[in-house]
């Protein structure tokens, strides 16, 4: 890739065949039913004359995934409105201001900014940072929680650093393998949380003395997703080993299982074709975006999802999530080599294209990966 100012983005959906005029006028549509939409198709909702969130409708309470994804749409279609309150809102409701998750954002509010739990999840963290600098290209750097580059890196200088000198806590990555945590504290990972793409980004951006250390994790994630995808499914596990492995070691506060292919585990092969778009490099991870689209095609074209083992056998009636399947995987066409399996990547994109957003309760998770898809698809997910 050349200089980031130079970057030429696909637009996949004009390369089968749909005018700009179209493309257009659809994400228009999409993102007015997402931000303002009735109350039965909406996921943001303003609070007050500076304030807003995003509302999980399937668990009734704001997410730092969900807001921090809110951000992340918002810095890319040029709402700084909507930016701006949704950023508010995290930092006077959700971000900790002592104790061991001081200087991380508790991961789920109730809509009234009653904190949830005193814990963080680091995929929020890491698009706060990432829409946050962006948000200081676009717009410029404005004065205290809007001085945007400021508060990115101070978001990751918390990440790294928690628990030197004196300070309470856990760091959100592993110092020594440079791997995404879980959680903080934790000795394993989530493949979907790894996100080299960004990484590579935090290495120009983030504090100086932090630089090699990102540049360093945007190369052992990638590595990392070479090796959690399945070999023959490109699937991976929800929580997963340093080594790749499915997690399925008892953890303490759920007897659910995460160690198949379930709701956390589709983001993993859209975020394989962004990086792929955004930074083009490949050390094996990219060969997964092929197989999974392979794996998961009949299913789509018979809407039949079910809940996967890595294997591909099934392990569950129905998929919770089939909307952000096809969007995630669809995503995972700027990852395919068209001599390795253009046209079946053509019919993935195709097949979301006519796919419209979910309604009911647990359209939340589903329309948050649809719009990322949609965006990532027409060339509008970009590095600013």
């Amino acid at each position: 890739m050349g200089g980031i100012s130079d970057k030429v983005y696909r637009n996949m959906f004009a390369e089968i065949g749909i005018s700009q005029e179209e493309i257009d006028r659809r994400l228009k549509e999409i993102v007015q039913t997402f931000f303002y939409g009735s109350e039965e198709e909406r996921i943001y909702h303003p609070v007050g004359e500076d304030m807003g969130y995003l509302m999980d409708t399937g668990n009734y309470d704001a997410r730092t995934e969900g807001m921090s994804y809110g951000m992340m749409m918002c810095v890319q279609l040029d709402m700084k409105e909507e930016f701006d309150r949704i950023w508010k809102w995290s930092k006077t409701y959700m971000f900790m201001t002592e104790g061991w998750s001081e200087g991380y954002f508790a991961w789920s509010c109730g809509i009234d900014g009653t904190k949830n739990a005193d814990g963080a999840a680091p995929d929020g963290e890491e698009f706060y940072a990432m829409a946050l600098f962006f948000a200081s290209h676009r717009w410029g750097d404005g004065e205290g929680i809007f001085n945007y580059s400021q508060q990115a890196r101070e978001i990751l200088r918390a990440c790294l650093h928690k628990g030197e000198n004196g300070r309470q806590g856990h760091p959100m990555w592993n110092r020594e393998n440079r791997q995404i945590l879980f959680v903080p504290g934790v000795d394993y990972t989530d493949p979907s949380y790894h996100l080299p793409h960004f990484y590579e980004l935090f290495a120009l951006w983030a504090d100086e003395e932090d630089r090699a250390f990102w540049k360093e994790a945007a190369a052992a994630s990638r590595e990392y997703l070479a090796k959690a995808c399945h070999p023959v499914t490109g699937l991976n596990a929800e929580y997963a080993e340093f080594d790749g492995s499915p997690m399925s070691r008892p953890i303490p506060w759920t007897s659910d299982r995460h160690d198949w292919f379930f709701s956390d585990a589709y983001r993993t092969a859209a975020n394989i074709g962004l990086d792929y778009e955004w930074f083009g490099v490949d050390v094996g991870q990219r060969a997964a975006a092929e197989r999974i689209q392979k794996f998961l095609i009949e299913d789509c074209r018979n809407d039949s999802y079910h809940i996967y083992e890595l294997d591909g056998s099934i392990a569950g009636e129905s998929a919770l999530h089939p909307f952000a399947i096809t969007a995630t995987t669809a995503q995972a066409s700027l990852a395919v080599l068209p001599e390795n399996g253009g046209e079946l990547a053509r019919e993935w994109v195709e097949r979301f294209w006519n796919m419209p957003l979910r309604t009911g309760e647990r359209r939340y998770y589903d329309n948050c990966l649809y719009i990322f898809a949609f965006l990532a698809l027409s060339g509008n997910y970009r590095i600013w």
